[in-house]
């Protein structure tokens, strides 16, 4: 009798405390072990990014060196910081340089982000699916062409003998100085920048579109919102993470501002109008054989570009948004 009364309090205790059951932590071995497949299809492009990217990073020991190509690394001799005074003493062609990045970088963040979302926007809106597809493939197009052939596409039709030059002489006036005009090359660049890649751009944004819930524009509808409260409302926070991640990655890239596309053109407008920081670290190191001093710029170009990153990811982080990676 004793032993069913112990029984039956040692049962009439609180009940063990019920809920998931603590998740073990896997070791990098058994996580290798699990994610084999996947590490071994994205070996290829780890290799290439070892070899193209990461490598080569240790060839910025030259911005510490009087580098010359014929004595190599260790024939070189070292200096010290002495190729980074040209950032702090004011030197003419680097003022230049950063002042015209900084512009260009300043107009693509303002002017040139917003397009794409405004284009996915109209986009979305269409209601032929076949409209949609045919405007999708045009706006697309232009992205898979060189800027080789984009900067010769605006030279033909906006050049001294352009197309519109000869139709505005036939017409009997004055010719339009655009391509060679120093005061329009930034408008020029931010031109083709739109033309080019702005269509590109619409993918990431249409796929973002297209996960957001139909019954929140349902419900907004009933509640009696309007299209712009839907768009306020509804659509943009579903854009707010990737506009943020987009954002955060154009900051890091933000003192890049198109090598190609603008060494192409200056000798048309010259470098007073037309240098920044990417084509100082080729005209200094590859054509003047300056090779320390323009590996010091492009290594605080990159270190720059690294800080702003981390920078805006915390601050994503503390308005609760995941950023590029998560805390």
């Amino acid at each position: 009798m004793t032993m069913t009364v112990q029984r039956t309090d040692q049962r009439s205790g609180p009940p063990a405390a019920s809920g998931p059951p603590a998740r073990r932590r896997l070791s990098l071995a058994a996580r290798i072990r699990r994610d084999r497949m996947l590490l071994l299809f994205a070996a290829p492009g780890m290799l290439l990014l070892i070899l193209f990217h990461y490598l080569p990073l240790l060839g910025n020991v030259i911005a510490f060196q009087d580098y010359l190509p014929f004595l190599g690394f260790r024939g070189s001799e070292w200096t010290g910081l002495g190729n980074f005074s040209v950032l702090v003493t004011g030197d003419a062609e680097f003022v230049t340089a950063l002042k015209n990045t900084l512009v260009l970088s300043l107009i693509q963040t303002v002017f040139v982000f917003p397009i794409p979302i405004l284009l996915a926007l109209a986009l979305n809106s269409l209601l032929s699916e076949r409209v949609k597809k045919l405007v999708q493939s045009i706006l697309y197009l232009p992205h898979f062409l060189s800027w080789v052939i984009v900067v010769s596409l605006f030279q033909q039709i906006l050049g001294g003998s352009g197309i519109v030059n000869q139709v505005l002489r036939e017409q009997g006036f004055g010719v339009l100085n655009v391509i060679g005009n120093p005061d329009a090359f930034f408008a020029v660049l931010t031109s083709q920048v739109v033309w080019k890649d702005s269509g590109w751009a619409t993918i990431l944004f249409l796929a973002a579109l297209s996960r957001i819930d139909v019954e929140q524009y349902e419900a907004a509808a009933v509640d009696g919102a309007s299209r712009w409260r839907q768009l306020w409302h509804v659509t943009l926070p579903g854009l707010r993470g990737i506009i943020i991640l987009l954002l955060i990655l154009k900051l890091g890239d933000s003192l890049t501002v198109g090598f190609e596309q603008i060494i192409l053109q200056q000798p048309a407008v010259g470098q007073q109008a037309s240098e920044v920081l990417d084509t100082y670290v080729y005209n200094n190191g590859i054509v003047n054989g300056d090779w320390g001093t323009a590996a010091a710029v492009g290594l605080v170009k990159g270190l720059v570009g690294a800080a702003l990153v981390f920078g805006a990811n915390k601050i994503a982080h503390l308005f609760g948004e995941a950023g590029v990676y998560q805390r």
